[in-house]
């Protein structure tokens, strides 16, 4: 008896014993952490990220979502809608930028209607499971339930139906052009589309292959509406395909699609190498790995569960674009279809990018985490400047003409200058330095717009018809610097490396000393008047004064010394948090939804939304005050941030807004790229844990982290005091420990020394 009683008492023992060991040994699932909703409760007055749930693996050059707006709409999927019209494959990098080569599936029952509007069914969120590879919905008028699942360049159906005599599924090939064959035999439509919103050549196609696991009873087409009955083609402005067949309650009809902007044998190719014979639940799990592979490589431990899940759900939108762009031939080989000039290419192409959004962290990330993948990029970027003459700015898939700046300058001297080889710089430097002297003659984003007179004056003066020109002053300033720095690395003409040292610092010129903020400047040499700060637009870019004052990330020293000091400089940043948010909106003649968020955040006139002042509280660190920035950056993290549908307080915009808090919440920042240097915050998790590409395990460590410990008390990097603001990419890529010690309390004397200060041009340390 005694006998069983302790082998009852054992085997208790070890239940719990094995309990405790799975909750301590078992780590989590990080793709269940990601909410691929945060950010799409938004409209077009008011963004809370403008994003959509995009169902893709890292980088695909096919994403899919379901599609809640009509065609066309920028804002394809807005959580507050209630009917889906259709699952669709997306390629838009912005609902501003807008879509290109999109094509849907619809599964209906009952009378068939093939108008977006009329067949669209209602849904719940209740009934809709979304993760970064997989997505399902319950349609409710139909009874059936809509999954999809992605490859690169493919994506695996499973569509659940009813019993019904009437069950159909419609492949909507969208307008602007579109084809589609239907072939019985082989269970199979092909087709094209060719919708977009500019940025393609005259020959741009979207060739498309989908492939059914059931025989087909229904054979329809349409063609702007109208629906042809048994009828196995069609091709014109508007088209789609209608199968059919009697389906069985809970019977699945399986569809696998894939595309190709190449051919329609290329499509096909795409098909067969990346699902072939594979069924849904193996391209679901193959793409929870892939996503699995990447969100592992950072690690954290403590913070709430909310922040994790915000952490995480930000690290999947920096890890979606820029967009592959290029597909493996039947030999293995890689080429593309040039959105620049149409024709079929050898190498790399990547496009959705706007660099005026993504050089600030996004690609820096990519920098530190991927640098195999940034040369890839930039093999991408020699290929359209052999392509189009020009280095992209705003590519969708082609020159687009949106934002300002060269700053394709600074994403390529920043991975050259940070040891990243495997393409041709020359041709890359050489690209750069066209963009010095002029501006596409179509396109004004790319190159610069007001070259001739930036390059005489020293700026870009208010008054000859060149808009937002003090906001592109201050940005061909930092690529100056940027070329300045990569021109002394591939040893250039001494006299060339003096000429952009000289121009690096032509911000000087737009700095108006009475009121000690950024000005625009007439062609005379005189300050435009009246000046207003808080006017949005006009001489800078989504933003006022107060915002682009602070857009000389390479030289923040020379910043402090015109404005009269580190008092001074402190003081106004701190206006700028604690100011009414007061705005003048009549550049544009009404309130741009930029302008909207920063007035309801809360936190006076800081722009968190839009991208040029991210960097701006990050500066405090240059001017002796660094619990400064410990403050304000716990402060935007937990305030402006969630990974709710409503979880971003702007634009999500390609990464950028997501790769502000990736770096914040592990406590650096990449403040001027194209320097070597990250400068410090307040991390918010315990402990995070990075592999980096070299192999090495970099831990940062938060002892005594909590929400009111924002404050850094001590900080130590591999056992050795840190008295710096910043870490070299030399340091973090060596590996180690970086240990803060947190308090509720500043630490007043800690990183107050000038050679605690990151890097400035003016004192070049």
């Amino acid at each position: 008896m005694k006998n069983i009683f302790f082998l009852i008492l054992l085997f208790l023992f070890s239940l719990n014993v094995t309990a405790k060991g799975d909750e301590v040994e078992k780590e989590e699932v990080l793709i269940d952490l990601v909410n691929p909703l945060m950010g799409t409760d938004s409209n077009h007055a008011l963004s809370n990220g403008n994003t959509y749930p995009a169902i893709a693996v890292p980088w695909g050059m096919n994403f899919w979502t379901p599609q809640t707006g009509k065609m066309g709409d920028g804002w394809a999927y807005t959580y507050d809608a209630n009917k889906i019209c259709g699952i669709k494959q997306t390629h838009q990098p912005s609902p501003w930028i807008n879509d290109y080569a999109a094509f849907s599936l619809m599964p209906v029952t009952g009378e068939l209607q093939v108008d977006e509007e009329k067949r669209a069914s209602w849904f719940s969120h209740k009934a809709e499971i979304v993760k970064p590879n997989y997505y399902s919905v319950y349609l409710a008028d139909y009874d059936v339930t809509a999954e999809v699942t992605p490859t690169e360049r493919a994506a695996s159906f499973r569509f659940t139906f009813p019993d019904n005599e009437k069950s159909f599924i419609l492949l909507d090939g969208f307008f602007k052009g579109s084809q589609v064959k239907i072939i019985p035999e082989e269970r199979k439509i092909i087709g094209f589309c060719r919708n977009n919103s500019g940025g393609v050549p005259d020959n741009f196609h979207n060739y498309f292959v989908a492939v059914f696991d059931k025989d087909f009873e229904v054979t329809h087409t349409w063609k702007n509406g109208d629906v042809q009955e048994n009828n196995l083609s069609a091709e014109g402005e508007h088209v789609g395909a209608v199968v059919g067949f009697k389906t069985k309650t809970g019977e699945h009809v399986h569809v696998k699609v894939a595309s190709s902007f190449i051919s329609p044998e290329q499509a096909q190719l795409n098909l067969s190498r990346e699902i072939g014979d594979k069924g849904f639940d193996d391209v679901r799990q193959e793409s929870e790995i892939a996503w699995e592979r990447e969100l592992s490589k950072i690690r954290i431990d403590g913070g709430t569960f909310e922040q994790r899940r915000t952490f995480y759900s930000s690290l999947y939108r920096v890890l979606l674009f820029p967009r592959t762009f290029y597909e493996l031939n039947k030999d293995d080989e890689i080429i593309h279809y040039s959105p620049y000039n149409g024709e079929v290419l050898p190498g790399y192409m990547y496009t959705d990018n706007g660099f005026w959004d993504t050089f600030r962290a996004v690609f820096p990330f990519f920098t530190l985490m991927y640098p195999d993948l940034n040369s890839q990029i930039m093999e991408g970027l020699v290929n359209t400047y052999k392509e189009s003459g020009w280095l992209p700015e705003w590519a969708s898939p082609g020159h687009r003409d949106c934002m300002i700046g060269s700053n394709s300058t600074s994403i390529i001297a920043d991975a050259y200058l940070k040891g990243i080889r495997g393409y041709d710089i020359e041709l890359l430097y050489e690209a750069i330095i066209k963009n010095t002297n002029g501006r596409h003659q179509d396109v004004s984003s790319v190159g610069r717009y007001g070259a001739e007179y930036y390059n005489e004056l020293g700026y870009v003066p208010y008054d000859v018809g060149v808009n937002e020109n003090t906001a592109r002053t201050l940005e061909y300033a930092y690529a100056d610097f940027c070329i300045w720095k990569l021109a002394k690395e591939l040893e250039k003409p001494e006299d060339e490396i003096a000429l952009f040292e000289k121009r690096a610092k032509n911000y000087e010129h737009v700095f108006d000393a009475s009121t000690g903020l950024m000005r625009g400047k007439n062609n005379d040499g005189k300050f435009q008047s009246p000046f207003n700060p808080l006017k949005w637009g006009d001489a800078f870019t989504e933003g006022n004064s107060l915002h682009y004052t602070w857009s000389v990330f390479h030289d923040v020293e020379g910043l402090i010394s015109l404005m009269g000091g580190k008092e001074k400089f402190n003081a106004t940043i701190d206006t700028v948090f604690t100011m009414p948010p007061a705005f003048d909106y009549s550049y544009y003649g009404f309130v741009i939804h930029e302008i909207r968020e920063m007035q309801i955040a809360d936190m006076g006139n800081y722009a968190h939304g839009n991208q040029p002042i991210q960097h701006m509280p990050y500066l405090y660190n240059y001017s002796g005050t660094p619990w400064k920035t410990q403050y304000r950056v716990r402060q935007i993290m937990d305030k402006l941030y969630s990974s709710a549908p409503d979880g971003y307080c702007g634009d999500e915009d390609n990464g950028q807004t997501s790769a502000w808090y990736v770096f914040s919440s592990m406590g650096f920042y990449p403040v001027c790229p194209g320097s070597d240097e990250y400068v410090l915050g307040s991390p918010v998790f315990n402990k995070v844990g990075i592999t980096l590409p070299n192999g090495k395990v970099l831990t940062i460590e938060a002892k005594g982290n909590s929400k009111e410990n924002v404050f850094v008390s001590k900080l130590k990097f591999n056992k050795k005091v840190w008295d710096a603001n910043y870490v070299t990419h030399d340091d973090l890529l060596k590996g180690g420990v970086l240990e803060f010690e947190m308090s509720s309390k500043p630490n007043f004397k800690r990183g107050i020394s000038p050679k605690s200060s990151p890097y400035s041009m003016s004192i070049d340390n």
